[in-house]
C-alpha cells in the first residue's frame, strides 16, 4: 500500500470520527427535548398550595421555590393506582441519583375523611422518606383541585374496603420558579418520569 494511499485512508477515518462525535454527542444538544406528558406554557404561578402536612406543620406550595415540584392528587387507601404511581416516582428518585435532593413529591389527598397528617406522613415514609402528604378540609381540597383540573369522587367499593374514591391519575411537575410545567399520564414509566425531572434540574 502506497504512502498516499494510507494518507488519505488515515483521512477518511479521521472524517469518520469526526462526523460520529458530532451525530452521537454534539447534534442531541440541540435537538429539542421531547417530553412525556403534556407540557404547559402559562406565564401565572402555580395555583397556591396551603394544606395540613405532618407534625402540625403547614405545607405551602411557595415553600418549596428552588426546588421542582411533583405534586399528585391521591389517598391512602387507594388499592391500585397510587401505590404505582408512588413506587414509580421513588424509583424515578433512584435514577436522579444525587438530583433528586433538588425534588419534592407532595401527595395532596382526595380523601380528607379518613386521611389524617398522622395518616398520611405514615403511608409516605413507606414508599420515600422525602415525599410528603398533605390534607386538609374539603373545601380547601375541592378549591385546589378545581385549579388544578382534577375530578374525584367517592364511589362505592367492598364491605372490606368502604368507598373508593375516583380520581384523576395524572402527575403535575412544577419548576423551581414555581410555573406549572408539565402534566404526565398515569401510563408513564420510571425512566420517562426521571427523563422528564431531569429536564428541569439542568
Amino acid at each position: 500500500m502506497t504512502r498516499t494511499l494510507k494518507s488519505i485512508i488515515a483521512a477518511i477515518a479521521g472524517v469518520v470520527v469526526v462526523v460520529a462525535v458530532a451525530y452521537f454527542f454534539v447534534l442531541p444538544r440541540f435537538v429539542p427535548y421531547s417530553f412525556h406528558g403534556q407540557t404547559i406554557q402559562s406565564n401565572q404561578a402555580a395555583p397556591s398550595v396551603e394544606l395540613n402536612g405532618p407534625n402540625g406543620s403547614t405545607v405551602r406550595l411557595s415553600d418549596y421555590e428552588g426546588k421542582v415540584v411533583v405534586l399528585y392528587f391521591g389517598y391512602t387507601f387507594c388499592p391500585d393506582v397510587c401505590p404505582i404511581t408512588l413506587s414509580k416516582l421513588d424509583r424515578a428518585m433512584d435514577i436522579l441519583g444525587d438530583k433528586a435532593e433538588e425534588v419534592q413529591v407532595i401527595m395532596i389527598s382526595v380523601d380528607p375523611g379518613r386521611d389524617t397528617p398522622e395518616i398520611l406522613e405514615e403511608y409516605m415514609a413507606h414508599f420515600n422518606p422525602t415525599f410528603i402528604g398533605v390534607t386538609g378540609d374539603t373545601d380547601a381540597i375541592d378549591r385546589i383541585a378545581t385549579v388544578y383540573g382534577v375530578y374525584y369522587e367517592a364511589a362505592e367499593g367492598s364491605e372490606a374496603t368502604g368507598y373508593l374514591v375516583n380520581h384523576t391519575a395524572t402527575v403535575m411537575v412544577v419548576d423551581k420558579d414555581g410555573y406549572l410545567k408539565l402534566v404526565l399520564p398515569f401510563e408513564g414509566t420510571a425512566e420517562e418520569l426521571a427523563a422528564d425531572l431531569g429536564f428541569f434540574l439542568r
